[in-house]
């Protein structure tokens, strides 16, 4: 046979051996489709409902309803954030709270930072062996008005020279330095859209025990106190000398104290 023809007998051959194995598979059922259902996903981060701030609320200020649960990853929540699973009633139970302090949208709601209804304001947010004393100031003895509570003042007294009341004369000497002012009136905090002159006619101060008592003698001996407004730069300073003989009964040193009609004032040289 012909080598022209072995050659076209084998393609005829591969030609209808792959014509048969195509038309079976034509012919095949297709495989059954498999349908894999999933669960529920679980999310990538775990989350908790923290208890935050919807906005601003100043010191002093009632929270109110600007109050929200948020989520938090749990991961970053602090164990003195108030967490919907540990107080699922919250929104309800602190709504009536006053902020101790300023407290901005998107905080965290803190228990250290509320007071509690029925509890006093000013004393929450004295620290502890401190006391709040109101002395009685007026635009020309406080700055012109511009101090503002928070600021720092030091006390100066003025009371008239005995031994020079035919001069007219006085004396003036700082009785307490670096006092933190905690209210002007009844403001306990300053303005909102800024520092603003307010001029009010008591200051209450935040003082030691010591100093409580001091500034009670200064009002029964004084002709006149008066706040003198601190640099920012200077509320660092450490106070280490006070008018501690107001209240000694060792008087200043080159005077002489003298009780006239229930009335204390000290007569002398000036230091």
């Amino acid at each position: 046979m012909a080598a022209s023809r072995l050659i076209i007998l084998g393609v005829a051959v591969a030609a209808a051996g792959g014509a048969g194995y195509v038309a079976k598979n034509m012919m095949a059922p297709p495989p059954p489709e498999v349908v894999v259902e999933q669960g529920p996903q679980a999310p990538a981060i775990d989350l908790t409902d923290v208890l935050v701030l919807s906005s601003d609320v100043a010191m002093g200020g009632s929270v109110g309803d600007q109050i929200e649960w948020q989520s938090w990853p749990a991961g970053g929540v602090n164990s003195n954030f108030i967490t919907k699973d540990s107080e699922p009633d919250a929104l309800e139970t602190y709504k009536s709270s006053v902020a101790r302090v300023s407290m901005y949208a998107g905080e965290p709601m803190r228990k250290s930072k509320l007071v509690g209804e029925g509890v006093s304001f000013m004393s929450s947010i004295l620290p502890a062996g401190r006391r709040a004393v109101a002395t009685q100031i007026a635009a020309d003895t406080s700055a012109g008005g511009f101090i503002l509570p928070n600021d720092y003042v030091d006390v100066i007294m003025t009371r008239r020279n005995e031994a020079a009341a035919s001069t007219g004369g006085f004396v003036t000497e700082t009785i307490l330095k670096n006092i933190r002012v905690l209210a002007i009136d009844q403001a306990i905090q300053e303005d909102e859209e800024g520092r603003r002159v307010k001029v009010g006619q008591t200051a209450t101060l935040e003082l030691t025990p010591q100093q409580a008592e001091i500034i009670t003698v200064a009002q029964q001996m004084a002709d006149r106190l008066t706040l003198s407004l601190r640099a920012l730069v200077d509320t660092q300073e450490k106070v280490t000398d006070e008018a501690d003989y107001l209240v000694t009964g060792n008087g200043k040193r080159g005077t002489i104290r003298l009780i006239k009609s229930g009335e204390v004032s000290e007569v002398g040289a000036r230091k």
